[in-house]
């Protein structure tokens, strides 16, 4: 897909953008931030921007300067939204290399922003397909949320970094991603802390601390579990912060994530 991507600024336009976050959320009438505040943020100078497909607006990206410059200056990119139908399609991947270029043009060499750790679509593609590492593990940092897709769950999220002159970055850039290859990485001695049992359940394994490289794996559609089991769901999100963010506390980076969930995490130390 091919799409036109411009800055937003005009307020009627900020509507537009304002109300597809508030669909995509599933929110109608409550977007996550409002018109007004997009202006604020397109008139000091920061990153609003849309993309449109057949001359209607399909998807948004947003974000701000942070960080504490000059040595820590860095973009938080704070919500990306494609409307249904289009996210197949690469427009997400689109607008976060428009956003690359952007901050790249401007000396700005990193984007940061959050995630869920349980939607596993979205770490693949922060991950793997932008070729970003998750820094930190946040727990319950929003509080427990209320939007359409979320609603009642805690909101734990990984840090995102995206460090926009890596190799991985760059790789990734040119459409030359790949996936960690999992079975090497078990040759080499990858200890698995986290799986899907058979009924679906976390399985967590305790594993030693000296262990250089783990797997985690996640379920496949947490939004979906939500819905249709949320004891299991909430008993996914105590697993995930005992592996996931202990092992981030505990001096590991998730370096990697493949298709079919699984996390890699490799020691630093």
């Amino acid at each position: 897909m091919t799409a036109s991507i411009k800055g937003l600024s005009d307020v009627e336009d900020l509507r537009e953008l304002a109300e597809l976050f508030a669909a995509v959320w599933g929110r109608p009438g409550e977007p996550p931030i409002s018109s007004d505040v997009l202006k604020a943020l397109a008139h000091s100078g920061n990153y609003v921007f849309g993309a449109y497909v057949d001359g209607k607006l399909a998807g948004g990206l947003i974000g701000w300067f942070g960080g504490l410059p000059p040595h820590d200056l860095h973009l938080h990119s704070h919500i990306l939204g494609v409307i249904p139908g289009n996210e197949a399609h690469g427009l997400g991947f689109e607008l976060k290399q428009h956003q690359r270029r952007w901050c790249l043009d401007r000396g700005v060499k990193v984007i940061e922003w959050t995630t869920d750790p349980l939607v596993r679509r979205n770490v693949y593609f922060n991950l793997t397909k932008l070729g970003a590492q998750a820094t930190a593990y946040l727990t319950n940092v929003y509080g427990v949320m209320a939007d359409g897709i979320n609603a009642g769950e805690e909101s734990d999220r990984l840090v995102i970094s995206w460090r926009l002159e890596s190799v991985s970055a760059e790789a990734a850039a040119a459409g030359r991603s790949a996936e960690p290859g999992l079975d090497e990485l078990m040759l080499d001695g990858a200890v698995t802390a986290l799986s899907v049992g058979p009924a679906g359940e976390p399985v967590v394994t305790e594993v030693a601390p000296i262990a250089r490289v783990l797997l985690c794996r996640v379920p496949e559609d947490i939004v979906a579990l939500r819905r249709s089991d949320p004891i299991l769901s909430r008993a996914w999100r105590s697993a995930a912060r005992k592996t996931i963010g202990g092992a981030i506390d505990a001096g590991y980076e998730v370096s990697g994530a493949t298709r079919t969930g699984w996390y890699v995490l490799e020691s630093r130390l």
